[in-house]
């Protein structure tokens, strides 16, 4: 189960924690009672929230070890491997469809689609020209490993291609579950509200790239560009920050030219490495 939400990865479980009372107290010894049932209540609590943080640490080192054997697998094909993240509606993937009209074919580029329902995303990347797996997590709010693992089998993305995965619109968990990838890429959407990078320190601190998309609508919206940027550098001082409209276009060839210089050092990596 996930260690911030508490929602399903390997299976479901659901269970009810109410623990009501029908009959009634009038053999005189109602406090009593009730002060025992407190106390072992609090008792349960305590031991259930160590089963969860032993189950999360399980879940999380099986996934730390599948996102290693991910990131093997992408490096020994020299794939620039890119997790996209951000909240719903921020414009992932509109920015996947154009990316994939301009630059799809010179990159090779593949498309791995988080969702938790529908294939609606993935028969828009289709359409645009890429080929593309959709995964649904039914009620899971992020992508795994083990997910990943097994997509880019029915992918199969050539040697030199980049893959990007689509996530979850979610900017909590996805943060937590490494896929193998090669950079976590935070979408932002001006949209949003540019106080996102403190309200989700976490995710903007494991990004290597921001991207503040919509930047067309910023005449209309409250959005300050600069505090943005100047918060996630709070949280993150290495990340890289470029705006950009996937609308209108304005930005996207220095995006272009960021997955260019990437995808070169994908295969230059392999290419100097020891036999």
């Amino acid at each position: 189960m996930c260690a911030t939400c508490g929602c399903g990865t390997d299976g479901e479980h659901d269970h009810d924690h109410r623990h009501g009372h029908d009959h009634d107290h009038d053999h005189g010894h109602a406090h009593e009672h009730e002060h025992h049932d407190h106390h072992e209540h609090g008792a349960f609590h305590h031991e259930h929230r160590r089963t969860v943080e032993t189950l999360d640490a399980r879940v999380l080192a099986r996934n730390d070890a599948l996102a290693a054997r991910n990131r093997s697998w992408f490096a020994g094909r020299d794939i620039l491997a890119l997790n996209l993240v951000s909240g719903p509606g921020a414009g992932k993937t509109t920015l996947l469809e154009r990316t994939i009209g301009d630059v799809g074919e010179e990159l090779a580029l593949h498309v791995v689609e988080g969702d938790q329902a529908t294939a609606r995303d993935s028969e828009r990347i289709r359409a645009a020209g890429a080929p593309v797996v959709q995964l649904n997590t039914g009620t899971g709010c992020h992508l795994d490993a083990d997910m990943i693992g097994r997509a880019l089998g029915q992918l199969q993305p050539p040697a030199g291609a980049v893959v990007m995965i689509e996530n979850v619109g979610n900017l909590v968990c996805p943060a937590l579950f490494d896929l193998g990838e090669r950079a976590k890429v935070v979408i932002l959407s001006v949209t949003e509200g540019d106080d996102k990078p403190l309200k989700y320190p976490h995710m903007f601190r494991v990004a290597r790239l921001m991207l503040l998309n919509k930047i067309d609508l910023l005449p209309h919206v409250d959005f300050d560009v600069a505090a943005a940027t100047d918060r996630a550098r709070a949280v993150n001082p290495a990340i890289e920050t470029l705006e950009l409209s996937a609308r209108t276009g304005q930005g996207l060839e220095r995006w272009y030219g960021w997955l260019r210089q990437h995808a070169a050092a994908a295969r230059a990596r392999s290419a100097t490495s020891p036999p």
